[in-house]
């Protein structure tokens, strides 16, 4: 994990409406959808919908969903909007023009899917989330299993070798080399996105890797969410905010 050490969010400015050449880098859950109980939860919603239609003609297709869940997640809930996307923490890459840059996945993540299973199996209201290219445990619905869940997926990596990826409320192990910031700087060198300002827009720690990305690349980050140290620059409340942003995009002048 990067080291989020920057700013205190509560402290930070709202981003600006009026970008120069902005390519957008959105992450999904606490950003464009409400944190829900269980990962099936999130549905589309119409007016997420509606916005990143024309946020991605306004950009001409300079706007990336950049998520942990996978690429038919991704577009199930935001209901084929995004052209361009990467799951699993960059695992899984579709390029602005439809074409795949996708990782094979790593044999020890079926080990740990059956690890998890068996430990959610005696711990109710745990969910194992089965990726292919990773293995997620969460444990929204069963906060008093946090430690134990910690001590089994450090353990695990250690073993396999796979990428621990703490989120929010989970623990996902992921066949190793990309993150979110690896995706952002892939975008960033292909068309629509090259010569671009990127800017990266999450709510959890994940997300820090696009941060500093986007700051490495003369762009900047958006955190989503409460007060933490954070490399970002910018903060919005939440995902009504961040639809309210997005929409005064769409209106700003060229």
């Amino acid at each position: 994990m990067p080291s989020a050490s920057g700013a205190i969010a509560s402290r930070l400015p709202k981003p600006p409406v009026a970008l120069k050449k902005p390519a957008l880098f959105l992450d999904l859950d606490g950003v464009l959808a409400p944190l829900a109980p269980t990962p099936d939860a999130v549905g589309p919603d119409a007016r997420r919908t509606d916005v990143l239609t024309r946020l991605t003609d306004r950009l001409d297709g300079r706007v990336a969903i950049v998520s942990g869940r996978t690429l038919g997640e991704i577009d199930r809930i935001s209901d084929g909007a995004a052209r361009a996307a990467s799951g699993v923490h960059g695992l899984q890459r579709r390029r602005g023009d439809g074409s795949f840059a996708n990782r094979t996945p790593d044999p020890a993540v079926r080990r740990v899917v059956a690890a998890f299973d068996a430990f959610a199996a005696e711990r109710p209201g745990v969910i194992v989330e089965d990726k292919t290219l990773s293995a997620g445990l969460h444990y929204r619905q069963a906060p008093d299993v946090s430690e134990e869940a910690l001590v089994l997926a450090a353990s695990l990596a250690e073993e396999t070798g796979l990428a621990l990826q703490p989120g929010s409320m989970v623990l996902e192990l992921k066949t190793p080399g990309t993150d979110k910031g690896v995706a952002l700087a892939a975008f960033m060198a292909e068309a629509p996105f090259k010569g671009a300002i990127p800017i990266m827009v999450g709510d959890d720690l994940t997300d820090e890797h696009g941060f500093e990305a986007a700051e490495a690349l003369c762009g900047f980050g958006v955190l989503v969410g409460l007060e933490r140290p954070t490399a970002a620059r910018y903060r919005l409340e939440d995902v009504a905010a961040v639809l309210d942003w997005l929409d005064a995009i769409t209106e700003a002048p060229a």
